[in-house]
C-alpha cells in the first residue's frame, strides 16, 4: 500500500493510501475531524464536506489520499477555535447565517477560498462560488449576508466588535448571537455520526427492493461467512412488538411476513466496518411474493383492492366538516369557481442522514439502550422503541441537522436499538441518503375536490373542499395532518359557509408523516388559487379581494371557534405599496416569450392546539447560573435563543447566566413536538411560569444568589406548565370544536418570470408580510422566513418524491443558491395576550402561503393556471397550449 505525505492544519501526515480511501474518511474516521460533514453519499452535490486543498474549495469526499502527495489541507477545525475564531466564523454567528450548522463549516471553508482570492465579491460572486453548497435551513439570504460581513471584516471596515457594539443592552427583541453557533462556527458541535462509542458495532439494513409483497424466506448464509460479520438478526429475534406504536402499532422494525413499501427493512446485519456491515448486507438474499401495488388511493379504495393491514380497512380515516349550509350559499351564489388540485409527496430533506447511535447497559430487566438521534420529540419517541425493542430507552439529543417536521416520527432509531439488544454491543447505524429517503417519512399528497362562491359584492360565501390523502404504507401521526387541515380550512377569510370531508387512505407509497406546515400547505394551494380565480370572476383586484373577505377578531374559523386578536388589515396596508410597485414593474418588463407576473396569497397559521399542555423547571445553581430543563429539541430554528432570552429578560439576569437542558429524557419530561411552530408558545410559555415563581422568590428573599435563597428557607427549583382549553377531538359527524389559540398571520408576494417558450419560471422577489405578536430574535425571525420561502417556492416548482426514482439531492431538484431569490420582510408586532411574553412562534407559516403565491404570480404573468404541483415547465406549456 503505497504511503502519502501530506499537510493537514500545519500538521505533516503520513498515510496508507488504500486506493479507495477519500479525504473526507480520513479526516472524519482517522483524524477525527468530525466538522468535515457527509450527507450526499460522496457523490459531490451537498458541498458540507468541503475542505481547502492547496488554496482552493474541494469536496473532500471526492478526493482521493493517493492523489494528495504534498497537499495542504485545511479544515473547518484549522480556521479557528470556539475560544479564537476565524473572522468568518465571527462573520457567520453575527449575521445570523447558522441554524442547524450541519452544512456550515463547509459553507465557511468555501467563503474563506473565495474570499482569499477576492477581497469584495458581487452576490452573483458569491453565489457562484458557493453554488455546490446546499443549505436546507436558511433560504441563503443569511448565508451571502455573512459572506459581506466577512469581506467588511477582513478588509477592515467593520469587526465583530463593532457588530456586537451595535446590539442593544436588553435580552428580548434583539439578536444576539445563538448560543450554539459558534461551536457549529468552529465545526465541533456533535451531530449523530459524529459521536463515537467504545468497540461499535456497524449495522446496515437490508432493504425490500420490491413494494408491495409476502417475505417467503431470507437467506443470511453467504452473509455471515464475510469478513468482520458479527451476525445476521432478523423481526424473529427482536424481544419487543416489533412495532412503532403511534396512533397504531403498524410498522414493523423489521418486516416479518409482508413488505409494504419499497426499501421497507427486512434484516440487519452488524459487522466490524461499515463497509463490511453494507458489503454483507448486499449478500442476504431475499425471496418474495408480489402481491398487487396499490399506489394511488383510487386503487386502495378500488373493490378488488386488497386490504394493506389487517387491523384496519385501506380507508384508514375519515372526518367530514359542516358549517352553516354550503348547498344553499352555492347555488344562490353570483360568482363561482371550481377546481381539482393535488398535489406532490415532498421529502423534508434535512441535510443530514438519518444517522443514529446506541450504547447498551445493565441486564435482564434493567437493560437499557441509551440513543443518539435525531428526534424533536425525545420522551415519545423513547417510549415508541423501548415498546418495539423490549427494553428501557434513554433518548440524547445531539445537534440535529435539520428536521422540517420529518423527525416527529422514528427512521432509524428502532434498527438502531434492536440491534443492540440482540448483539450486546455499542451500535453505529450510519444509513446512506438514499436509504434515509426510504426510512424517513414524506409530505401526504393530496387530491382536493373544490368549490368557492361569491355574492354581488364580492363577499365569499361558501366554500367545498373533499380531499384525500395518500397516506402510504405506515399510520405514523395518523389524523393529525388532515385535522390540522380542517382547524385551517378557511385560511385568513371568514366564510360562513362550509362544506368538506377529508379521508385518509393507506396506500403501498411512502409513509405521510409531519412536513413544515403539515396539512394546511396543500389546503392552501387550492383555497389561495380559488380566491384568485374567484376574484378575476368578480372583477376584483386580487389583493382588495382578500381584504374585504378577512376575518375580524370574533368571527368563527371553520371548526366554529372564534379569534380574538386579528390584526390583519394592517399587514394589507403596508404590503399594498409593494404590490403596486411591484404590478407596475412586471407590465414594464413582460416583452416577447418572457412574462412577468405578481402573485399573492394569505394566511392565518393557528399556533397551540386546544388541549396542548407543556412543562418546564427552573433551577438555581450553586455557581448563581440558573438551568432551564425543558425536552425541547432545537434542529436550527432557534429556541436555545428563545430560552435564553426569555428567561434573562423573566430573571433580570445576564444571558450568561443561563444553562440549557433540553435535549436528554434524563431529568426533563415530556414536552411534546418541536413542532407546530409551538415550541416559543407552549415550551417558552412553561419557562415563563417557572422563571416568575423563581423571580417572585428572588425578590422575596432579597437575593439572586443560591446561598442567599438557601439562607432565606427559599426553594431554588420551580416547575411551569402551560396548557391550552379544551378538547383537540373535533366533533365526529360536523368538524366542529375548540381550535388553535393563537394565530400568526402573513401576506406573501411573489414576483415571477416566465419563460413561455420553455415553460421554465423563475423566482425573482419575495416580499412577506408578517404578524407574529412580539419578537424575541429580529434575525431568528428573518431566517425561518426565509428557509420557509425557499421550501415553499421548491414545492411549487419543483420538488418531489418518488418511490424508486428519487435517489439523492439532484433527483430531488435539491434548492441551490442560485436559485434563491431576493427578499423583503415587513414585521408588524401585535401581542398576544396569552403568548410568551406576547409572542407566538413563526416556523412554517412562510412555508404555507408561497406555493399558492409562487403559482397565482404564474397565472398573472402568462395566463397559465396550474392546479397540479409541482408547476414544472411541462405543465405550464400545457396550460398555455389549452388557453
Amino acid at each position: 500500500m503505497p504511503k502519502v505525505t501530506l499537510t493537514v492544519n500545519g500538521v505533516k501526515r503520513e498515510v496508507d493510501a488504500a486506493p479507495d480511501l477519500v479525504l473526507l474518511d480520513y479526516l472524519r474516521e482517522d483524524l477525527g475531524l468530525t466538522g468535515t460533514k457527509q450527507s450526499c453519499d460522496r457523490k459531490g452535490q451537498c458541498g458540507a464536506c468541503t475542505v481547502i486543498v492547496n488554496g482552493k474549495a474541494m469536496r473532500s469526499c471526492l478526493r482521493k489520499i493517493v492523489d494528495l502527495e504534498g497537499a495542504d489541507v485545511i479544515s473547518v477545525e484549522g480556521l479557528g477555535t470556539p475560544d479564537n475564531p476565524h473572522l468568518i466564523q465571527e462573520a457567520y454567528v453575527l449575521s445570523g447565517a447558522i441554524q442547524c450548522g450541519f452544512c456550515t463549516p463547509g459553507m465557511i471553508m468555501a467563503t474563506k477560498a473565495l474570499l482569499d482570492t477576492n477581497k469584495n465579491p458581487s452576490v452573483a460572486e458569491i453565489k457562484k462560488a458557493l453554488a455546490r453548497n446546499l443549505c436546507r435551513c436558511t433560504g441563503y439570504q443569511k448565508i451571502i449576508e455573512a459572506v459581506q460581513l466577512a469581506a467588511k471584516f477582513l478588509n477592515g471596515e467593520s469587526s465583530p466588535e463593532k457588530e456586537l457594539a451595535k446590539l442593544a443592552d436588553k435580552p428580548l427583541g434583539v439578536s444576539h448571537p445563538r448560543p450554539s453557533a459558534m461551536i457549529k462556527a468552529c465545526g465541533v458541535a456533535q451531530f449523530s455520526g459524529d459521536i463515537k462509542l467504545d468497540n461499535p458495532l456497524y449495522i446496515a439494513a437490508v432493504h425490500s427492493t420490491e413494494i408491495h409483497a409476502v417475505i417467503k424466506s431470507i437467506d443470511s448464509s453467504a452473509a455471515v461467512k464475510m469478513p468482520g460479520v458479527a451476525g445476521v438478526m432478523t423481526a424473529e429475534d427482536i424481544k419487543g412488538t416489533n412495532r412503532i406504536r403511534v396512533f397504531a402499532p403498524d410498522q414493523p422494525v423489521l418486516c416479518e411476513d409482508v413488505v409494504r413499501v419499497y426499501g421497507d427493512p427486512v434484516a440487519i446485519v452488524a459487522a466490524e466496518t461499515r463497509e463490511q456491515a453494507r458489503a454483507a448486507a448486499k449478500a442476504v438474499k431475499v425471496t418474495y411474493d408480489p402481491l398487487k401495488v396499490m399506489d394511488t388511493p383510487e386503487k386502495a379504495l378500488a373493490p378488488d383492492a386488497i386490504q394493506i393491514h389487517s387491523h384496519s380497512p385501506n380507508l384508514a380515516w375519515q372526518q367530514p366538516q359542516i358549517k352553516g349550509d354550503f348547498d344553499k350559499a352555492y347555488a344562490e351564489a353570483a360568482y363561482k369557481v371550481e377546481g381539482r388540485f393535488t398535489t406532490q409527496m415532498v421529502h423534508q430533506s434535512p441535510i443530514e442522514p438519518e444517522h443514529c447511535i446506541a450504547d447498551i447497559s445493565g441486564e435482564g430487566e434493567n437493560t437499557e439502550v441509551t440513543i443518539w438521534g435525531r428526534s424533536i420529540n425525545i420522551h415519545a419517541h423513547a417510549s415508541q422503541v423501548a415498546e418495539a425493542v423490549g427494553c428501557k430507552v434513554r433518548y440524547k439529543e445531539p445537534f440535529v441537522g435539520g428536521q422540517f417536521g420529518i423527525k416527529a416520527t422514528t427512521s432509524s432509531e428502532g434498527i438502531t436499538a434492536a440491534a443492540a439488544v440482540h448483539f450486546r454491543r455499542p451500535v453505529r447505524y450510519l444509513p446512506s441518503l438514499e436509504e434515509s429517503f426510504w426510512l424517513s417519512s414524506k409530505r401526504h399528497p393530496f387530491e382536493m375536490i373544490t368549490k368557492l362562491a361569491a355574492d354581488k359584492d364580492g363577499i365569499v360565501t361558501g366554500y367545498y373542499n373533499y380531499f384525500t390523502l395518500n397516506k402510504g404504507a405506515y399510520y405514523l401521526l395518523g389524523p393529525i395532518m388532515p385535522t390540522r387541515a380542517l382547524h385551517m380550512l378557511n385560511g385568513a377569510y371568514k366564510i360562513d359557509n362550509i362544506k368538506a370531508d377529508s379521508k385518509l387512505v393507506y396506500t403501498n407509497n411512502g409513509s405521510g408523516g409531519a412536513a413544515r406546515g403539515a396539512g394546511p400547505p396543500q389546503v392552501m394551494f387550492a383555497l389561495e388559487s380559488l380566491m384568485d380565480m374567484l376574484a378575476e370572476k368578480a372583477g376584483v383586484d386580487p389583493l382588495e379581494f382578500r381584504r374585504k373577505n378577512l376575518m375580524k377578531s370574533g368571527d368563527a374559523r371553520s371548526t366554529g371557534a372564534t379569534i380574538d386578536v386579528f390584526p390583519f388589515p394592517e399587514l394589507f396596508e403596508a404590503i399594498k405599496p409593494h404590490y403596486e410597485r411591484a404590478k407596475k414593474e412586471a407590465a414594464a418588463a413582460s416583452g416577447g416569450n418572457i412574462k412577468r407576473g405578481v402573485g399573492i396569497a394569505c394566511h392565518a397559521f393557528g399556533v397551540a392546539e386546544a388541549g396542548d399542555h407543556g412543562e418546564a423547571y427552573v433551577e438555581l445553581n450553586p455557581d448563581d447560573t440558573v438551568t432551564i430543563y425543558v425536552a425541547m429539541a432545537d434542529p436550527g430554528e432557534g429556541n436555545d435563543s428563545m430560552l435564553t432570552q426569555i428567561s434573562a429578560s423573566v430573571l433580570d439576569l445576564p444571558l450568561d447566566k443561563i444553562r440549557l437542558y433540553t435535549r436528554d429524557t434524563d431529568k426533563t419530561v415530556g414536552m411534546g413536538p418541536s413542532a407546530g411552530s409551538r415550541m416559543t408558545y407552549m415550551g417558552g410559555g412553561a419557562v415563563v411560569k417557572a422563571c416568575e415563581q423563581l423571580a417572585a422568590a428572588m425578590k422575596e428573599a432579597g437575593t439572586k444568589t443560591y446561598d442567599g435563597m438557601k439562607k432565606a428557607g427559599k426553594a431554588v427549583r420551580y416547575e411551569g406548565k402551560k396548557d391550552i382549553a379544551g378538547s383537540d377531538q373535533l366533533d365526529p359527524l360536523t368538524g366542529q370544536g375548540a381550535s388553535f389559540d393563537s394565530q400568526v398571520l402573513n401576506i406573501q408576494m411573489a414576483e415571477v418570470e416566465v419563460n413561455t417558450e420553455t415553460g421554465d419560471v423563475k423566482v425573482l422577489k419575495m416580499t412577506t408580510a408578517v404578524d407574529a405578536g412580539n419578537i424575541i430574535h429580529p434575525q431568528n425571525l428573518e431566517g425561518q422566513l426565509q428557509g420557509g420561502m425557499d421550501q415553499g417556492i421548491g414545492y411549487a416548482l419543483r420538488e418531489e418524491y418518488i418511490q424508486g426514482k428519487t435517489k439523492d439531492w439532484i433527483t430531488f431538484k435539491f434548492p441551490t443558491i442560485e436559485m434563491a431569490p431576493e427578499v423583503e420582510f415587513i414585521t408588524r408586532e401585535t401581542p398576544r395576550p396569552r403568548g410568551t411574553l406576547g409572542s407566538t412562534g413563526i416556523g412554517e407559516m412562510t412555508m404555507v402561503s408561497t406555493a399558492p403565491a409562487v403559482i397565482n404570480g404564474i397565472y398573472n404573468a402568462c395566463g397559465a393556471r396550474i392546479m397540479e404541483l409541482p408547476a414544472t415547465p411541462d405543465k405550464i406549456k400545457s396550460a398555455l397550449a389549452k388557453k
